[in-house]
């Protein structure tokens, strides 16, 4: 990709939740991460491990995610604050991106629909890469945002024959209930995890749960899985002991193992090896990692990294542009 250096110039723009939300329907974030993992197979992109850094006096966090793009000509960073306060703590997200060229700001911009936009991006490049193209049954657990926004991502990626939807909250919440139902005439509404994972040729789970949400005898032995769980202490969504029965992948290899939760408890609790991971997104979309072949459950588990954010705001900042 070329890079404008007249561009590179421009004064940065400050774009606050409302102006991210009006830019962001005109982005391809699937192709951006596409684009972004092939930069990181061909040693385009530098993702370094994210950092914590505590307040004094015990007042909260931030964790700061970091990324760089070599042909893009742009490195940047997301500082996520947990502020405490007296009620309820304080979070938010923004993102800082800068240019290679001339060491200026290019962009600041609040990351909270970004980070949900780039979460359910990657998760669908993933099903993309990953499920047989003769896929017919999806289901999801969770019926949060971002599980919407997984479900809005995946819906053209097979040609779906039945969408099944479980999340506990839903047999409270007609109104919920409607707007899951409105996004697609193929959707149906689950009592049970079961009943709608138990035929499932593809099952995305988006919850915020840090505990399993699902058993191995909740999928078929051809099930591709995929997990993004919460930043909790050893959150995650799948049993750890599952791994050593399925086939696993990841956004990125480098990272991933020691920080997704049921990773770490297989390796410590059930003799998992991290070497048994088969690929990340890297590998795939390079063709640099054998496919599954099905024969027993296929698992994906994202964490979500910085370089995902620096992607996701350099295409914010080119349609910021050429809106001018």
């Amino acid at each position: 990709m070329l890079i404008d250096h007249f561009n590179h110039s421009h004064a940065p723009f400050i774009l606050d939740d409302k102006a991210v939300s009006e830019l962001l329907p005109k982005l391809d974030v699937q192709s951006l991460m596409k684009e972004l993992f092939i930069a990181i197979a061909n040693q385009k992109a530098v993702q370094p491990n994210q950092t914590l850094t505590p307040f004094p006096g015990d007042k909260g966090d931030y964790i700061t995610y970091l990324g760089a793009l070599a042909d893009e000509g742009v490195f940047g960073a997301k500082l996520s604050p947990y502020i405490v306060t007296e009620t309820t703590p304080i979070i938010t997200a923004w993102t800082n991106l800068m240019s290679m060229k001339t060491g200026q700001p290019l962009l600041w911009c609040d990351s909270g629909q970004l980070t949900v936009e780039r979460t359910a991006g990657t998760t669908a490049l993933a099903i993309d890469c990953l499920a047989p193209q003769q896929s017919q049954q999806l289901a999801m657990v969770g019926a949060g945002n971002v599980a919407l926004a997984h479900l809005r991502h995946v819906l053209d990626l097979r040609n779906w024959k039945t969408i099944h939807v479980f999340a506990p909250e839903l047999s409270d919440d007609l109104e919920r209930q409607a707007i899951v139902s409105a996004m697609d005439p193929r959707i149906e509404i689950s009592t049970s995890v079961m009943d709608a994972t138990n035929q499932a040729d593809v099952i995305m789970l988006c919850t915020s749960s840090a505990a399993p949400v699902i058993a191995k005898a909740h999928v078929k032995a051809s099930a591709l899985i995929t997990s993004i769980s919460t930043n909790a202490v050893n959150a995650h969504e799948i049993p750890p002991e599952m791994l050593n029965d399925i086939d696993v992948y990841c956004d990125y290899k480098e990272t991933t193992p020691s920080s997704a939760g049921e990773m770490c408890l297989a390796v410590k609790l059930h003799d998992w090896d991290t070497n048994n991971i088969v690929g990340d997104l890297a590998d795939l979309v390079s063709g640099k990692c054998d496919m599954p072949d099905y024969k027993r459950p296929v698992f994906f588990r994202s964490i979500g990294l910085g370089l995902e954010d620096v992607a996701i705001a350099y295409g914010i900042w080119q349609q910021a542009l050429k809106g001018e």
